[in-house]
């Protein structure tokens, strides 16, 4: 027996290395850490990459209305209403993440279905592997854009002609990547055909090393959402232009960031200002435009409202105060989700047969879980994050985590799938 598990498990560690090393060998960034964003030569590498992962496995590949990736294990036609069982996440990464966001949900379905079928567990019930598109929205600003896509959440017209920094839109990108615009839509045929969705995701915080254990429970995902903030001025001589006679744009950015900071700080919750386009962007010009991008999140929903009322109002005082106009828009918005409990409490019990405590935690972060729960019963299992870094090359997490992971992985495929 001891030799027999000794095998199994030489297989599983040999198995998940060889797969999570394929794929962050692709979008390397030669800044540091990696960048896979949706619809590039970086993603569609990755996602070749799953397509030849899954054919190894015998899996069938499919690709959905909204470009996201499906592999098969034992066909997508054999479940009526209600009968799949799905887990994965997302190939695409932020501008320098990190290795693990996305990739560990997705390599670690595929390693524990393949473990699977070398066992010889035949499913009762379809199962999948889905690779969702576009997750962080960090090309073209549309976060969680496959599974929103999918299950009905974003309007087609809404989404299609949103434009990256170099003015290309998300129709154009998906056409150059293969991928059809003029299809691309809901599919409440392939939604209604879900019976359970886990999504595996290493964690985005401290919370599982601070508890010195290795995998958890998600609970649920706070609200959360991004603004758009345009300030508007005028462009001057930065040497002769006397500071009472400025309209400058970037104090009302400076401004902006304060207010942020004291509206979280005041409500319990998290704002950041991340990304900022100056225009025209020279060292010696007042600027005549900034546009900045506030990305909020609070443990409830009118806690998120009142932020960012709170933001909007201090900006629009900053604005008068120096002769500026202010535009706040909102980019997207996402309430708060709570998963499945019949689902999370049959993960829970798993856990706990294998001799784990796996502690229950919400996250701050959008997952495509968050975007499927409405409608899927679903589930998300978070593998300790030594760091708690994410979005960063320091983003990692150690190997025996990664496998008790892949472990409590399969073994929920095996109960739901085979049950």
């Amino acid at each position: 027996m001891g030799s027999c598990m000794s095998g199994s498990e030489d297989r599983l560690r040999d198995g998940f290395e060889a797969c999570f090393g394929g794929l962050a060998a692709i979008g390397q960034d030669p800044a540091g850490g990696w960048t896979r964003l949706a619809w590039t030569d970086e993603d569609r590498a990755a996602r070749s990459w799953f397509e030849a992962e899954a054919g190894a496995r015998g899996l069938t590949v499919e690709q959905d209305l909204a470009g996201n990736l499906w592999a098969w294990w034992a066909g997508p036609g054999e479940a009526g209403e209600g009968g799949v069982v799905a887990v994965g996440s997302h190939l695409d990464t932020v501008r320098r993440g990190g290795a693990y966001d996305g990739a560990l949900g997705v390599v670690s379905g595929l390693v524990a279905v393949g473990e699977l079928i070398a066992r010889g567990v035949e499913p009762e019930r379809p199962v999948a592997v889905v690779a969702f598109a576009d997750e962080e929205g960090g090309r073209f600003g549309v976060p969680t854009f496959g599974s929103r896509l999918l299950t009905g959440a974003l309007d087609p017209p809404d989404v299609l002609g949103r434009a990256d920094p170099d003015g290309v839109t998300v129709a154009e990108a998906m056409a150059a990547a293969g991928a059809d615009p003029d299809q691309a839509g809901p599919d409440p045929a392939l939604v209604g055909r879900l019976g359970a969705f886990v999504e595996l995701h290493v964690e985005q915080g401290r919370g599982l090393a601070d508890l010195g254990q290795p995998v958890g429970l998600g609970t649920g995902i706070w609200p959360h959402g991004r603004w758009r903030l345009t300030l508007t001025g005028e462009a001057n001589h930065a040497g002769t232009t006397r500071l009472p006679d400025r309209r400058d744009p970037m104090l009302g950015l400076a401004a902006a960031v304060l207010a942020a900071r004291a509206a979280a700080t005041e409500l319990d919750a998290v704002a950041t200002v991340g990304r900022v386009e100056v225009e025209p962007n020279s060292a010696n010009s007042v600027p005549a435009r900034v546009s900045a991008w506030l990305d909020a999140r609070a443990p409830q929903d009118r806690t998120l409202d009142w932020l960012v009322t709170a933001f909007q109002t201090a900006v629009e005082e900053a604005a008068g105060r120096n002769g500026l106009t202010a535009e706040l828009a909102v980019e997207s918005r996402t309430p708060g989700v709570a998963f499945d409990a019949d689902l999370t409490a049959r993960l829970d019990a798993r856990l706990r047969s294998d001799g784990l405590e796996p502690p229950a935690l919400p996250t701050a972060a959008g997952h495509d879980a968050g975007a499927l729960a409405a409608t899927v019963p679903t589930a998300m299992l978070f593998v300790r994050n030594p760091t708690g870094t994410s979005h960063s090359p320091s983003e990692t997490a150690d190997l025996d985590d990664c496998l008790a992971g892949v472990r409590a992985l399969a073994a929920v495929i095996e109960e739901l799938a085979c049950g």
